[in-house]
């Protein structure tokens, strides 16, 4: 399983890349590092060794799948934080060694490693056999499907545990397995795409809090207080008519301070975050649903949305396609 993933389809064909997928150059290497992962340090565990580099992409959403390796021994160290981003490591052959919360760890074929590199420091060293499987992740997009998921986003008792989790005939390597398949087929900017983007992103919180033993299923969620829950229910059945953060706080009888900290402790967003993120939501709802006579204009209107080019970026960035795409999928399903 994964031998193959993303050069050969479903069907056992050779999937075709329009950009090189070999190189021998640490320049030309170091750039793709860079395009799809963060830029970081790389140093060869013998001087002066060339690379014989493995460089293929494909997207799923907002998510970046990658088969890469060197094809020699490598360092790698001082992952920018400031790129935002989650990598799981997922080895096919080979070894790294990793950075983790409980020293150096090492995976082997069919063990994963996941790490945010925007909230923890980071290192791996590959033997000159490694060949990875790897996912690259904004840390935003975790973030919101987490809330959207399990009802809170996940502090930092998560997002800084660098974990190993998975492992040969595992649920997760299955999973890579249809995932990277499915994008072969040329699935990266479609429906199946964004699809795709959700399962891997649900189970990887999954086995990264099991790892991690941090609850997703009974933790900040239940053990939110009666007024943050009374708020979420105001704000998600009033949402189109965006009531004031304040007003709110009021009907659920404590301060706009006290709703505020009550959020970011127990959901880890504003309530004007969750607020915003049940707007896109209902617009979303509505764009799918509403006759295709309706254009994208009028009903962004109704949700009181002014600002139409800031409304298609916050949209394209939760979604992963524009407000017009969406509408031009409902009708075509309606004509």
């Amino acid at each position: 399983m994964l031998e193959d993933a993303l050069v050969r389809d479903a069907g056992g064909m050779p999937i075709l890349h329009a950009d090189g997928t070999r190189s021998r150059d640490w320049d030309e290497v170091e750039a793709f590092c860079q395009s799809v992962y963060m830029p970081y340090r790389v140093r060869p565990l013998v001087r002066l060794s060339r690379p014989d580099a493995t460089m293929i992409s494909a997207k799923a959403g907002r998510v970046t799948m990658t088969r890469f390796s060197y094809g020699t021994g490598i360092h790698l160290d001082r992952f920018d934080p400031e790129a935002g981003n989650i990598l799981v490591l997922n080895t096919l052959r080979g070894a790294l060694d990793h950075q983790s919360d409980q020293g150096s760890v090492a995976t082997g074929a069919g063990e994963s490693f996941v790490v945010d590199c925007s909230r923890t420091d980071y290192w791996l060293e590959g033997d000159p056999n490694h060949m990875q499987l790897n996912l690259t992740i904004p840390h935003q997009a975790m973030a919101d499907i987490a809330e959207r998921w399990f009802g809170f986003v996940p502090d930092d008792g998560l997002w800084t545990r660098r974990v190993k989790f998975g492992g040969p005939g595992s649920a997760w390597i299955s999973l890579l397995d249809y995932a990277s398949k499915a994008v072969g087929q040329g699935s990266g900017g479609s429906a199946m795409s964004r699809h795709i983007e959700e399962i891997l992103c649900v189970e990887l919180l999954r086995h990264w809090a099991s790892a991690a033993n941090f609850s997703l299923e009974n933790g900040a969620r239940c053990a939110a207080p009666g007024y943050v829950r009374r708020a979420e229910e105001i704000l998600a059945a009033e949402a189109r008519e965006a009531p004031a953060i304040g007003d709110v706080a009021q009907r659920v009888g404590v301060t706009a301070r006290t709703l505020s900290g009550g959020f970011k402790k127990f959901r880890g967003i504003s309530p004007r975050a969750f607020l915003a993120a049940r707007r896109l939501e209902g617009f979303r709802t509505d764009l799918e649903s509403l006759p295709s006579d309706q254009s994208v204009t009028a009903i962004a209107s109704d949700w009181g949305f002014s600002n139409f080019g800031a409304l298609a970026g916050r949209y394209k960035e939760r979604f992963g396609e524009s407000p017009s795409q969406t509408r031009k999928r409902v009708k075509r399903r309606q004509t």
